[in-house]
């Protein structure tokens, strides 16, 4: 082991044990938190964030960075640990302490704002402290641009590095020619698929039972993780031992089964990262966009599929046999592909998801390099429903306040959601050449596809980016034509289309 490596350990452990106390509050907040806690929760993160910020902003962890960069023979666990340190160390070196601190109090205040917000359905509400965040956002990266650089760009290689605007105009613009107009052509197909059987009074304490059996079905370790409630699913994870995933009760039973399946597909990623690297600064997945491309690869190309449901639908009708007793395995796969019109993203089918976050990063460029002000993206926003789906938001819960992400200073995220879904198209595309993966849902053996995927993509956790795994997984660089192709053989074949 690099001496100098020695020497920077317990620094690199004290780092993670406070970024896991954040993580913990965060997960308190949104699960068991009382309503009241904010304000003086908000001081403690406050506090832990600027400890974390010295722990490692600080001279000698800097200088032992450095010297580490120069070692030959450190482990691929340790060199990976070094690199995102440093990158870590240049984010945080070009922010004053007490602006990083401020600003981390200012996203736990703002994110009770947004909440009150969306519960009134007043904008008003939440745009004073929306403007705040966006300004502290923009002034963060023109801190820390490149000569030449562009602020958005910045925030993007916070969450998908090698995926500039250039890059990423040029994947949305595929969006708009490819997926757009075969969205528009299933709207008027006049094919009419029926889904009412997936509403009704679904009650909460059986939900959550099937729920944990497709969780428990699609892999999730519950020795090594739970499931709890939350307002707004997602996943959290503290190491490779501990992973939390949440989800919702609705009067929809797909909404809450896609929603686990979805985040059990997350816990997959975080289980699945080497013990070496769990719980270092390189324990996490490679970048959002391929974290997404696990959990929309098991919620959509496995947990859509008749042959994943095959083995398992008859356990679904005995526990709500008044809904789904005398519907076929058939109908109930046609019915949870069904595509529409929908307000809502995180509601939104399969197909017209990326025209969803379509419309945020266009809205995101506009207000960070553009010109468009807070106060009117209530209306920029339910232009671009128009433009994109067909459909205008009544009012702003439906519409612009619908996510949580721009009251965490979360801009650039967005993006991650689409790429997510075409990185998971193109290794599904690999895979079939691979394994029968159809003979696999059908036979139940989903431990074969979790393996190999563990295998190429989740162990690395940050050793590679999303690029580099794509290459060495799939042997070709990112390419969003195994999207479309993916979404036309679909939904061409669902509602009849000509080819």
């Amino acid at each position: 082991m690099s001496r100098a490596f020695d020497q920077l350990k317990p620094h690199l452990k004290r780092a993670m044990a406070l970024n896991t106390a954040l993580v913990l509050f965060e997960w308190d907040d949104a699960t068991q938190a009382p309503e009241q806690a904010g304000a003086l929760t908000g001081d403690v993160i406050g506090i832990l964030s600027g400890e974390y910020f010295q722990a490692v902003n600080n001279e000698e962890v800097a200088r032992l960075a450095e010297a580490c960069s120069q070692e030959t023979d450190l482990t691929e666990s340790e060199a990976a640990q070094v690199k995102e340190l440093l990158r870590e160390i240049e984010k945080l070196s070009k922010i004053p302490q007490e602006e990083y601190q401020a600003f981390a109090k200012l996203v736990s205040e703002s994110t009770r704002v947004w909440e009150a917000a969306k519960k009134a359905n007043d904008f008003s509400k939440f745009a004073p402290v929306l403007k705040q965040v966006i300004d502290w956002q923009k002034k963060f990266a023109g801190y820390r641009a490149k000569p030449g650089q562009k602020k958005y760009d910045v925030m993007l290689e916070d969450y998908e590095p090698g995926f500039s605007m250039e890059k990423l105009d040029e994947f949305f613009a595929m969006v708009r020619r490819e997926i757009a107009p075969l969205f528009r052509q299933v709207m008027e197909s006049g094919v009419e698929i029926e889904d009412g059987f997936l509403s009704g009074d679904f009650d909460d304490e059986t939900q959550e039972k099937i729920g944990r059996f497709i969780a428990e079905y699609v892999g999730f370790d519950f020795q090594k993780g739970v499931m709890a409630v939350s307002a707004h699913p997602f996943t959290t994870n503290l190491h490779n031992k501990d992973v939390r995933i949440t989800t919702h009760y609705t009067d929809r039973l797909d909404s809450s089964l896609f929603s686990i399946i979805h985040e059990t597909g997350h816990a997959l990623y975080e289980f699945g990262i080497r013990d070496d690297l769990t719980q270092t600064m390189a324990g996490q997945g490679a970048s959002m966009g391929m974290h997404e491309s696990q959990s929309r690869f098991f919620e959509n190309i496995v947990g859509r599929s008749a042959g994943f449901w095959k083995p398992v639908y008859g356990k679904l009708q005995e526990a709500f046999p008044e809904n789904l007793g005398q519907v076929s395995l058939e109908e109930f796969v046609r019915a949870v592909n069904k595509a529409s019109a929908g307000l809502i993203r995180t509601e939104a089918d399969e197909l017209s998801y990326s025209l969803h976050v379509l419309v945020r990063y266009e809205l995101e460029k506009e207000l960070i390099e553009g010109d468009l002000q807070v106060e009117n993206l209530p209306e920029a926003w339910a232009d671009k429903y128009e433009e994109y789906l067909g459909i205008r938001p009544e009012n702003v819960r439906e519409g612009v306040l619908q996510d949580i992400h721009w009251s965490q200073g979360s801009f650039g995220y967005f993006p991650s959601y689409a790429l997510g879904s075409a990185f998971s198209a193109q290794l599904y595309y690999h895979m079939k050449k691979e394994m029968d993966f159809e003979e696999l849902l059908e036979e139940g053996k989903l431990s074969v596809i979790r393996e190999y995927l563990r295998e190429h993509v989740h162990q690395y956790g940050k050793i590679k980016d999303s690029r580099q795994i794509l290459k060495d997984t799939t042997g070709e660089d990112f390419k969003p034509e195994y999207y479309v192709r993916y979404l036309k053989e679909k939904y061409q074949k669902l509602y009849q289309l000509p080819q």
